[in-house]
């Protein structure tokens, strides 16, 4: 059937409209146009906008009786039902009241700790206030308001010390000053004790599709490997690192060993002239600015090397401006991603195969030496270091001197 003149207009007008007309005035428009019309009106209006016939003859006869906007109670714009919020206006108050107790509602909430899942949240709105919501419409709900799942992030360092940033800047300052006399300075530090055996390791490494490593389900220390205590020193100039690998305690005994070991394997050859050595360590731990064991160690070592130690600490709680954390430890930990270690050696091994494109090597021995907890140094012992505190924060600074040789 061929298309008319007029309804090639019709077709033309409700292309126009179609968009910005409600159910009621389409119709009314088109009966309005088919009235026009005259005979066959109907149809070829229908055809023109797609419209049902019964629908276009019902426009008509509204058209022509005079119909007016008040006569309709309720006119329907589109289809599909309000968004629920907008229906249930109660919902997100108690439901942000459940998800942040803290600031939005009671902080003795039961729901402050425990409630984790949609499915939980849906149960709880129905409990406490008669809230019939699913778990799905919760999750929506969420998402429009920016809640997301998210693990806390570390970001909080407490108290600052008023001298935080100065000790940064003399620390910085005698590191530069012993780098241009040709003393060497090293960072020191203990990383994360690790379990060995086939226990499961952060991260993951390619392997065959379908194909994961199998490692233990529970991660109970095997009696007989039991934990690993890497001890690093990274050497600030010559951008490499050496790694004791202990197996007993974390000990100041254990981390001035490390140094001891390092000197011996590496640090004498690569400074055969040195006289003088400057440390870099955390204010905390074995290698602690309050631990007395850890000084009467070094002195220990000073007076074997005959080496004259300069010692820095960072301030409390700034562990990971230490250089050792960011220029080593974390390229340690990127190697062993996902990669159980069955073994002490395989731990040695990893960790010695640890390299970066900037040239970082890692030197790594195996410690099975015992270190014992609890060892007390007396005021006796103290007095007859041969110890100087600097002008500034002596606690964080101080310089150790061989006992019976002659300093550089």
């Amino acid at each position: 059937m061929s298309v008319t003149r007029a309804e090639q207009i019709v077709r033309r007008k409700w292309r126009l409209l179609e968009a910005t007309l409600e159910e009621r005035a389409r119709r009314l428009w088109a009966g309005a146009e088919a009235d026009a019309m005259g005979r066959g009106g109907v149809a070829a209006v229908a055809r023109a906008t797609k419209l049902a016939i019964s629908t276009v003859r019902k426009g008509r006869d509204e058209v022509r009786a005079g119909a007016r906007r008040e006569d309709v109670v309720k006119v329907r714009r589109s289809a599909g039902k309000r968004p629920y919020e907008q229906a249930n206006p109660e919902v997100w108050p108690a439901l942000e009241k459940l998800v942040d107790p803290l600031t939005r509602g009671d902080p003795e909430s039961p729901l402050r700790w425990t409630c984790k899942s949609t499915h939980a949240l849906s149960a709880e709105l129905f409990e406490q206030h008669g809230i019939r919501v699913s778990d799905k419409t919760v999750a929506k709900l969420l998402r429009e308001h920016g809640y997301s799942l998210q693990a806390p992030n570390k970001s909080v360092e407490g108290a600052q010390h008023p001298d935080r940033n100065a000790q940064f800047e003399h620390i910085n300052a005698k590191a530069e000053s012993s780098i241009k006399r040709g003393v060497p300075v090293i960072s020191v530090d203990t990383k994360k004790k690790e379990l060995v055996g086939n226990f499961k390791n952060g991260g993951s490494d390619y392997r065959p599709k379908g194909h994961p490593t199998r490692v233990n389900v529970h991660d109970f220390k095997d009696k007989e490997l039991g934990k690993v205590v890497p001890y690093g020193v990274y050497d600030v100039t010559a951008n490499a690192g050496f790694v004791s690998l202990g197996i007993t305690s974390d000990t100041a005994e254990f981390a001035v060993e490390a140094i001891r070991t390092w000197l011996a394997r590496t640090g004498r050859s690569r400074y055969p002239k040195m006289r003088a050595l400057t440390v870099t360590a955390d204010c905390g731990g074995s290698n602690g600015a309050r631990v007395r064991l850890w000084k009467v160690e070094l002195q220990k070592l000073a007076d074997e090397a005959a080496l004259t130690l300069h010692v820095h600490h960072y301030p409390p709680g700034t562990s990971k401006w230490n250089k050792i954390e960011h220029r080593m430890f974390c390229h340690i930990t990127q190697n062993c991603r996902g990669r159980p270690l069955t073994d002490r050696l395989a731990v040695v091994d990893l960790i010695g195969a640890t390299t970066t494109k900037a040239g970082l090597t890692i030197d790594c021995v195996l410690d099975e030496r015992t270190y014992e907890k609890g060892i007390k140094v007396r005021d006796a012992e103290m007095q007859a270091l041969d110890i100087t505190g600097d002008a500034f924060h002596p606690e964080w600074n101080y310089t150790i001197r061989p006992r019976h040789s002659s300093e550089m």
